[in-house]
This record gives structure tokens, sequence and C-alpha cells, in this order.
């Protein structure tokens, strides 16, 4: 892994701006987001994330490889916030709703992660497979609903109420924009996607940076009142599990037949850990659960730790594997 590249992706605009709300929370800044603004951040945000998704999706078509390697993804992101949420409620004392929350941001995926893998693949002059863009893009709603599946479970334990209502579940608004999205993508293709990049492609960025300021914020005001809840087990927990979901990813993806780089995509993805779309989901669909905890798992362990260390040793054990 060239360290250059790490380097140059934590010290990135979004990742800073998340830095500088941590730290004005911290100092008492009177800086502040209203919350109609920092809503409809997140809606914005999972629609262009929802909408790019399916483009990349329709691009390659529903063939055969392409339905296997989605179905794979899919089933990894439903898993392994169930494995993430065991290892949890073993190690931590933390409430249902914030281990469902953090589990949640390990079975979805870091774009940016994800965009250093490619990089790091293409200097190494490893290909891989084109239509791991559309694995990654399927793996940002399966989590989410395994979250808000979890998180009801433990509102209801100890209660009379009746079974988990699904539809609630996967009717939830987060994930209706989401799989909504990726759909509308798919339909109208490379067309639809030129009618509406002025929208959700130039502004990315600077939205981006906009919600991980506001997010910075909420989690710098909780940090000073849950120091003593970011536990070693905890932010152990933020360096080993992405090893767990990793190793999980590249013998999933030794199964179904990819070569050294679909592999090593595939075990980059079950190892990231999301701090875009998941947070933006969690914060409308979830607000009881403390951003202090899954934001600085998910950007301030488990992202720093997979640019600089993670990415070699998955790569390593994709060569290995295959």
């Amino acid at each position: 892994m060239d360290f250059t590249l790490a380097a140059q992706n934590l010290i990135s605009p979004p990742v800073l701006f998340f830095a500088l709300g941590v730290f004005a929370a911290l100092a008492r800044s009177e800086l502040a987001i209203p919350e109609a603004v920092a809503k409809a951040l997140s809606l914005y945000l999972m629609l262009a994330i929802g909408f790019k998704g399916g483009v990349a999706a329709g691009e390659h078509g529903l063939g055969l490889d392409l339905l296997t390697v989605i179905g794979a993804a899919v089933a990894l992101s439903f898993v392994i916030p169930l494995i993430a949420f065991a290892l949890l409620r073993t190690t931590t004392r933390l409430s249902q709703v914030d281990q469902a929350a953090i589990a949640a941001h390990y079975g979805s995926i870091s774009i940016v992660t994800f965009i250093a893998a490619t990089a790091a693949l293409n200097a190494a002059s490893i290909t891989y497979p084109g239509i791991m863009v559309a694995a990654a893009a399927a793996m940002e709603v399966p989590a989410i609903i395994t979250a808000l599946w979890l998180a009801r479970r433990g509102r209801q334990n100890g209660s009379q109420q009746q079974p988990t209502p699904w539809r609630e579940v996967v009717l939830n608004g987060s994930v209706v924009l989401l799989i909504g999205a990726f759909a509308v993508g798919m339909a109208t293709g490379e067309r639809g996607y030129e009618d509406v990049a002025p929208f959700i492609v130039d502004p990315f960025k600077g939205v981006l940076c906009l919600f991980l300021l506001d997010m910075g914020l909420v989690a710098g005001r909780e940090l000073r009142h849950v120091a003593r809840t970011l536990s070693p087990a905890l932010l152990v927990f933020g360096l080993y599990m992405p090893m767990v979901g990793g190793v999980l990813g590249a013998l999933a993806a030794l199964l179904i037949g990819l070569d050294r780089g679909g592999i090593a995509i595939l075990s980059v993805l079950t190892a990231s850990a999301s701090y875009i779309a998941v947070p933006a989901a969690m914060r409308l669909a979830l607000p009881e659960a403390k951003p202090s905890l899954y934001l600085t798992l998910s950007l301030a362990v488990t992202f720093p730790f997979n640019l600089t260390i993670g990415i070699p040793f998955y790569i390593a054990l994709a060569g290995w594997l295959s």
C-alpha cells in the first residue's frame, strides 16, 4: 500500500471537516447546523449514493456474473452485522440500539476505502471485475435493514408487543430512499445520470463535507458524556472487526469463483465500515443511537486502519487464496 495515498485520504476535506466538528464541539463553540438542514443533507447523500449505484449496476446488465456477485455481497451485508452485533453483545455493555447501529456500519461499505483499494490494485497491475462497483452499491441497504431489526428487537425485549413489524423495517424512509434511488438509477441508466449529474455529482463532496461537519459536532458534544463508554474492548473491536469481515469476504469471493482482483475487492468491501450512508440512515431511523460511538469507530479507528494496514493484508490474502 502506498502510504502517500493513505495520508492523502486521511487529510481529505471530508475527514478534516469531521475533525473540525469534533474540535468545535469539544471547545464549546457556538457553531451549529440546524436540524432541518442536517436531515436534508442525509436525504441528499442517500439519494445520490443509491442513484449512482443503480446506474453502475445497469451498465453491466442483469447477467449471471452480476447476479452472483450481488447475491454474495447482499448476503454478506446481512450476515456481517449479525456477527458484529454478537461480538459487541459479548464484549461490551452498550445498549442494544447502540450495538445495532455500530454493527450496521460494518455490514455496509466505505466508498473511500473502496477507491483506495482500486488504486492500490492498479498500482500493482492487478485487474479486477468492473461489476464490483455494483456489489459495493448493493451492500448499503441490507446492513441498515439488519440494524433496524436488531434495534427493534431490543426495544421489544421484556414487553408484550407483537413480533417485529417487518413492514416498518423494510419501508423505513432511509431504506425506501436508498432502494428507490438505486432502482431509478438502474432504470434510467447513463442518460438519466447525465440529466441529474449537476445535482448529484458536483455538489456531492461539498454536501459530504457539511454532513461530516455536522456529525463531528454531534459526536464531539456526546464525547464529553460517553468517555467511559469508549472502552478498550470497543476500540479494539474497531480493529479486529474489519479483519473478520475481510476474511469472510475473501472466502465468499473464492467460493463464487472470482479472480485475485475480485477477491481483494470483495474482501475490502466487507472489511470497511460506512461513514456516509449508514450514519445518514442511523441519524434518521435510530436518532437515539450515539454518533460519538459509531462514527468514532468507523471513521477514527477502522478507516485509518484499513488504509494503512488492512488493504495490503486483503490484497496479500487474495493472492494467497487465488
